[in-house]
Parts: structure tokens; sequence; C-alpha cells
């Protein structure tokens, strides 16, 4: 099938496209790169009277560490995955990120597509979502009002919706930068080499002394949206990454995924996945590096 009618726009600057979105609003969507978008505009899922392309727009390219505060990933809208999958600062800084990033579909996707842009197509079985949760991570959100910060946790809101607001634009996406000893992966079961996950787990830990200070689990595919397992996060703080430890966290992971049955498996059989996953990705990090 093809599109239907839309009125095409490519602006060059934020504040031309922000104008755009305060015009437009609920009548315009966003394209960067396009490979949740325009799949839905040609089976006429998505049916926009306006298409916003901001891969024109300057100053939405970055990938850089700020030092500001206490550090954080600057992640720009217009970021390719393959960027990612290729980055040495994230390779060395971002583990967790690193490892989700080769595991995105295939490389024409990942050449195309964006982290920014699959936080706000808010796929439950989106890899990143659940990584972004793990790492605490935050989308940077601008208007003509102004901009917002808003905590992955608090922006991913349900199947397919966010909590962007019609008129504004993701320009970034955050993550804190990681202090004292750290690493962390991502474990991801799928069909096939590129499919959807059948279930997904990003595990993130910081350690001082041999003790756990910083943890993060984020569970892909087990939900209405990506899950922030804290109650599986809380029982590893202040605790050494121990067996015993790694199971009372994988149980709790286990419990908080919310799956459901489906051609890719049963709800048991997810949730009992999750807990093998988280299990397994924890005892990956008992060697966790310096910062």
């Amino acid at each position: 099938m093809f599109p239907s009618n839309f009125e095409y726009f490519a602006p060059t600057t934020i504040d031309e496209a922000l104008g755009l979105l305060a015009e437009h609003g609920d009548e315009a969507k966003i394209l960067a790169g396009g490979q949740s978008l325009i799949p839905l505009m040609k089976l006429r899922f998505a049916a926009p009277a306006v298409v916003i392309d901001i891969n024109r727009v300057a100053g939405l390219d970055h990938l850089e560490e700020s030092k500001r505060g206490r550090g954080f990933l600057r992640v720009g809208a217009l970021v390719r995955n393959a960027t990612l999958e290729r980055s040495e600062l994230l390779s060395s800084r971002y583990p967790t990120m690193a490892a989700a990033a080769p595991l995105i579909s295939d490389p024409i996707v990942r050449n195309q597509g964006t982290l920014v842009g699959s936080l706000c197509h808010a796929d439950p079985q989106g890899d990143f979502g659940s990584v972004m949760l793990a790492l605490d991570g935050e989308i940077v959100v601008r208007s003509t009002a102004g901009e917002r910060r808003i905590p992955v946790k608090r922006f991913l809101d349900g199947p397919f919706t966010s909590t962007i607001r019609p008129d504004e634009l993701a320009v970034e996406a955050r993550v804190p930068s990681p202090e004292g000893r750290f690493s962390g992966t991502y474990l991801k079961l799928e069909r096939k080499v590129g499919d959807f996950a059948t279930v997904g787990v990003a595990v993130f830990v910081a350690t001082e002394r041999g003790k756990v200070m910083r943890a993060g689990i984020g569970l892909t595919g087990v939900g209405a949206t990506n899950i922030k397992a804290t109650e599986a996060e809380a029982a590893l703080v202040g605790h050494r990454l121990s067996d015993t430890a790694i199971d009372e966290a994988s149980r709790l992971a286990a419990a908080a995924a919310d799956p459901r049955t489906d051609v890719r498996g049963s709800a048991d059989y997810k949730r009992d996945v999750v807990r093998v996953y988280v299990a397994r990705g924890l005892q990956q990090l008992t060697g966790a590096k310096a910062a």
C-alpha cells in the first residue's frame, strides 16, 4: 500500500522545526530514521497530515560525554544506531548500550534507525527502552514554550505511547556517567537474528570496595511497556555480587515481569527466561572494571 496524502516539511534549524510543531501539533509526525513511521504509513496505520523531516536540522547528531555536574552521555536525535554500534565511547564507558546496539534488528535498520526515535516509538519490544531504564536515562524535549527533561521511566507511558506533547521535539537522550567500578550488558532472546525480542534484559552495576553502589535492570518484551525492575535493583545495592544476591535479584526481576502468552512463548516461559537472563547477565558482571 501507499501512504495517504501528507504535507512534507524539511526544516534546517531546531527553531524552525519547533515552529512547525506549534502550528500543526496533533496532525504532524517527526521523521528521523523512519524505521517505524514509514512502514506504519505504508499500511495506513499512521496517516499524519504533516510529516516534518528533521534530517537536515543542525545540532542533532552529537554523541558526546558532557562533564557538567557529575557528567552524562548526550545522544542527539539524529545519531544512528550504527554509530552507537561503532562507538569507542560506548564500548569503554557505557557497556550496556554497547552490548545492545549490535542486537537492534539488522544492519539496514541500524544504519537508519535512531535511539531517540526508538524511545519515542515506545514499542514494548524495543531494546533501547529497557537499556535506558537500567541506566536511569532521560529524554530532553523542546517546544516553543521551553525545554523539559523527562526520566525514561516517566516517558514510556504504555504500548506505543509516551508523555511527549504534540508540540514537542525530542532532541536528545541522556545517560548519567558511571562512577567507581562498573560494567553492564544486554541479553536478548529472539527467534531469529534481527527479530523483535521475545525477552530482553539490560543490566548494569557500579561497585565500590566490592559492594554494589548502583544497580540497573530493565526488561524488554514482558509487559505493556519496558519495565524497570526496581525491587531487583534494590536487592543488589549494598551487597556483594554473590550467588545469593544474584539469585534474589533474578527472582525479583521475574516477579516484576508481566508477560503475555503469544506466538513467541507462554507467559510462564518468558518469566523464566527473565530469571535466567538476569542471573546470567549479573554473573557476567562480577569482574566490573574501574571508571
